[in-house]
């Protein structure tokens, strides 16, 4: 079978959904081995325009980032070079943009600031380890094949924390929009502190015009031309503005000022022990969040571009692309779900595209670090904020309101300790809360008790189907979970239940086990007290339709040739048929 090349060429005939494999060998721990092997000379206009046109956006959303984060404004551009040339060695997705994100930005000022005491130097070590620590987690866990932790954070987790990160990110913006600055590390005393500049009358009137002037070109560019990289108008527009006017001296606006020449050197953060256990936790929460949302979205951008990619090499390409970042005075980095989509609307085929980028910001701090000293902080705020008005997600969190309440309340507490209590304390409440939450419902999960229902076959649930007939003697009891140390006390008593309330003395009781998809030791000597006692009462247990690795696990716990195999059978149907030539009742029929 012919498969064509990931670049958007045609698929095999007949099958839209096939997907290029995974590469196997060298290539799988370094993909850039399998791409050089199969680049096409006509891809590389292609990724030399995109890598230009990348880099119209990387310039001022690196910079404002690492303001967000609390970093000066360089910072944000080493933490954007240095993981497009990691994640273009060993990332298996052919276009995802890594970089600095405004996610993570509130992590890291959370994690970061109040142990720094004001010291920028000390900010920067500190970011830099913690960079280090999160890769180094990210790599562990992709080694391990830990891949599928990220699936802790369910979608109202993520609704909640994006959301509450949006509203944490934007009010620590706002002051620079309205030309001043605030103290305080939680929403709480960053909105106070937001209020009380306004009403002594510290905002400087063309710093706010120059930063909702930005916000709204960036905004209807992203609405009416979007092809455009609104943020870079807004950045040269106002920068131009900024120095032709010489805003900084005239009228008192915040600027940049000229960046270090040169490009990030490697650096050992200066740090103490002390610090990394401090820093752990963070890292840990920063790793679990970034390789979410990287999960997601380099999913979406295989499966258009029809080829597969491994989720642990993902985990290894990020933990690479954070560890090198960290050792070059860069701060923890993600994916880009708005920068991604720019290299791919701009025609971008392979990492190359990245790279040209990162050569690019090269190029300007080597050749041009003062282009950008009279850009105004007011308009990396504005660059910011719109940012952060792409993570809120409405309507998503409206519709687990009219689909799942329960949802819909984890969500929203999710958003409130990201809020209230900061962003990796409401993280860790909301994973706690959904991990809870599945406990619960498995706790006590679904169980009915099934009979013959005219014109349907099978059988089913007789609480749905009251008309449903049951057969004299025999309870047809259904358990839809998996049974372990947690509900197998449960089971128990239900089973006991529906003995109890069946319309005539039980002899059989049959479980419908295909949903039982493990039985662990308690839940197997709690299976064998049941059978003691509904042994001692002349009634038999007996199992239809459990698959064959629970039976396994029931011969290795001995139970399964206690409870005999003849008294396990493939179907419903032929436990129904067993117990009728046993006792020579007639079926129902449907």
């Amino acid at each position: 079978m012919d498969e064509r090349s990931t670049s958007g060429g045609a698929t095999p005939a007949g099958n839209p959904f096939a997907r290029r494999a995974a590469p196997q060998g060298p290539g799988r721990w370094i993909p850039i081995l399998a791409v050089l092997r199969t680049y096409e000379r006509a891809w590389l206009v292609s990724d030399l325009v995109a890598g230009l046109v990348l880099t119209a956006i990387l310039v001022p959303v690196g910079m404002g980032y690492a303001e967000a984060a609390g970093l000066p404004a360089i910072y944000g551009l080493y933490a954007t070079i240095v993981p497009l040339l990691a994640y273009a060695v060993f990332g298996p997705s052919r276009i995802l943009v890594l970089g600095p994100d405004s996610a993570l930005a509130a992590f890291i000022a959370a994690a970061v600031l109040p142990h720094a005491a004001g010291n920028p130097q000390r900010a920067v070590a500190l970011a830099g380890l913690l960079a280090v620590l999160t890769g180094v987690l990210c790599m562990a866990g992709g080694l391990a094949r830990l891949g599928f932790i990220t699936d802790l954070l369910s979608k109202p987790v993520r609704y909640g924390y994006l959301n509450g990160i949006a509203l944490t990110v934007l009010v620590g913006q706002l002051p620079k929009v309205f030309g001043f600055k605030v103290g305080g590390e939680s929403l709480l005393q960053k909105g106070a502190g937001l209020v009380e500049g306004i009403r002594s009358g510290q905002t400087v009137e063309t710093a706010l015009a120059l930063g909702l002037a930005s916000l709204v070109v960036i905004l209807g560019f992203r609405r009416w031309l979007p092809k455009v990289p609104g943020a870079l108008v807004a950045v040269v527009g106002a920068t131009i503005v900024s120095s032709a006017l010489s805003l900084a001296a005239a009228y008192g606006v915040s600027v940049v000022g000229p960046l270090p020449q040169g490009l990030p050197a490697f650096q050992i953060p200066a740090v103490s022990l002390a610090d990394v256990r401090f820093l752990f936790l963070n890292a840990l929460a920063i790793a679990l969040v970034s390789f979410a949302d990287m999960s997601v979205l380099s999913r979406t951008f295989a499966l258009r571009g029809r080829y597969e990619v491994d989720a642990n090499q993902e985990l290894i390409a990020l933990g690479a692309a954070n560890v090198a970042t960290g050792f070059f005075q860069g701060f923890a980095i993600t994916s880009s779900s708005s920068r991604t989509p720019v290299a791919e609307a701009a025609g971008a085929k392979t990492q190359l595209t990245g790279v040209v980028g990162a050569a690019c910001i090269a190029l300007l701090l080597v050749f041009g670090p003062r282009l950008l000293s009279d850009l105004p902080h007011a308009v990396l705020g504005a660059v910011v904020i719109s940012a952060c008005l792409g993570l809120v997600e409405i309507s998503g969190v409206l519709r687990l309101w009219r689909l799942r309440p329960g949802e819909f309340v984890l969500s929203i507490v999710c958003f409130l300790g990201v809020a209230l209590f900061g962003v990796i304390e409401g993280i860790f409440i909301a994973v706690g809360l959904a991990l809870a939450d599945f406990v619960w419902r498995a706790w006590r999960p679904y169980d009915a008790v099934l009979g013959c229902v005219e014109g349907i076959e099978g059988y089913h649930d007789v609480s749905r189907h009251p008309e449903g007939r049951r057969i004299p003697g025999l309870v047809l009891f259904r358990w839809d979970a998996p049974l372990f140390f947690a509900n197998a006390e449960t089971f128990h008593a239900h089973v006991l239940r529906a003995v109890a309330l069946a319309p005539t003395p039980t002899k059989w009781v049959v479980v419908a086990a295909e949903p039982v998809t493990d039985i662990d030791t308690t839940a197997a000597d709690e299976l064998a007290a049941l059978d003691q006692e509904l042994e001692e009462a002349g009634i038999e247990i007996c199992f239809a339709e459990m698959k064959g690795p629970v039976k396994d696990r029931l011969k290795k716990y001995g139970l399964f040739a206690k409870l005999g195999a003849g008294n396990f059978f493939p179907t419903i149907e032929q436990a129904v048929a067993a117990y009728l030539s046993r006792y020579g009742s007639e079926p129902p029929r449907p």
